[in-house]
């Protein structure tokens, strides 16, 4: 790209205002991962409806699939289709999970409006560097930038860790004032993928470590905090994808009302994927093993974005916003 765009003329905003409002409102704004134009349409058309604002994300890997230029035309279109439903919402484009400066570099000069530079798989000193890199770049254009302490694990694209390492309080402190991050991931138990837990037969989904969150809160006061890996899993979908041909054994997720539980906190961000992919996937799976006749995509893919996109199926996952903002007073 000859020229960087820069977000405003895209329509989208940065973060901060969501958060300071988020965090003054006790909720969480909802980030929702997407891979294709459906999955887009249904979270703009739900949080439209629900009037709650929203974080639009990819991978490294999505973008490479959608293609930098067209997702960011994808991206200009939701706002403009939130428009055209009557809201004017406050909608950011941020990079999930950015793995090198020149990922975040190549993404804020395409128009994203938020970036993650997530080095926790690097020494503390190497992480503070390259944070702090990727910070002094996006602060140039007005671009919030996210970081990481703590690792999780499970699998999301090319982010694979095969166990969890908490986020230790006492770095904290050091960490964003060396890199002037604008918001924190942490790890207090969370995971990524559709298997969070390893339960055993008759155990319950331990709790998340709230102890850990407490002493963030406590040790930089009013600073964004951000939960990766919150999907709940809803376990109809995980039914279906296995009646019609699918294989997820053990997939278990976060209980929503633990993710209440953190939005009444310092987490003003809540990251949701898994539960997205597997509403798609259950609709597709069930739609063709019923029509085997069928071969238009729309018909199977419009399956999947009618399940996930009205507010008033209590069925639909976070992806769909059936609880908006994740609003302690909804």
């Amino acid at each position: 790209m000859a020229e960087p765009i820069h977000y405003s003329k895209l329509g989208l905003v940065n973060t901060k205002e969501m958060f300071a409002r988020a965090f003054d409102g006790g909720y969480a704004i909802p980030a929702y991962n997407f891979n294709n134009m459906e999955q887009l349409q249904a979270i703009v058309t739900a949080c439209a409806e629900g009037k709650s604002p929203v974080i639009i994300q990819v991978s490294k890997g999505a973008r490479q699939y959608a293609n930098a230029t067209m997702l960011r035309h994808m991206a200009m279109g939701a706002v403009e289709m939130t428009r055209e439903l009557g809201v004017d919402l406050p909608v950011s484009l941020h990079l999930d999970h950015g793995d090198s400066f020149e990922l975040c570099k190549s993404c804020i000069d395409s128009g994203f409006s938020s970036v993650m530079i997530d080095g926790s798989h690097l020494s503390y000193a190497e992480n503070v560097a390259l944070t702090r890199q990727v910070v002094e770049y996006a602060h140039q254009f007005d671009v919030t930038v996210e970081g990481e302490l703590g690792v999780l694990a499970g699998i999301e694209d090319e982010v694979v860790a095969e166990q969890s390492t908490y986020t230790q309080p006492e770095e904290v402190e050091d960490f964003v004032a060396k890199t002037g991050v604008d918001s924190l991931a942490i790890s207090i138990g969370t995971s990524h993928g559709a298997c969070k837990f390893k339960l055993k037969e008759g155990e319950e989904v331990p709790p998340l470590r709230f102890d850990i969150l407490a002493e963030v809160e406590k040790r930089i006061p009013g600073f964004p905090i951000v939960l990766h890996g919150a999907s709940s899993v809803i376990q109809e979908y995980v039914d279906l994808i296995n009646e019609y041909g699918g294989s997820l054994d053990g997939a278990v997720g976060v209980p929503e009302e633990q993710l209440r539980k953190a939005a009444k906190s310092a987490v003003c961000k809540i990251n949701i994927d898994s539960d997205g992919r597997l509403a798609v996937t259950a609709k597709v799976r069930e739609y063709l093993a019923n029509n085997p006749e069928e071969f238009d995509p729309r018909k199977y893919l419009g399956a999947a974005r009618a399940e996930t996109a009205p507010i008033s199926n209590s069925r639909v996952p976070w992806n769909g916003c059936h609880k908006p903002r994740l609003n302690r007073y909804a």
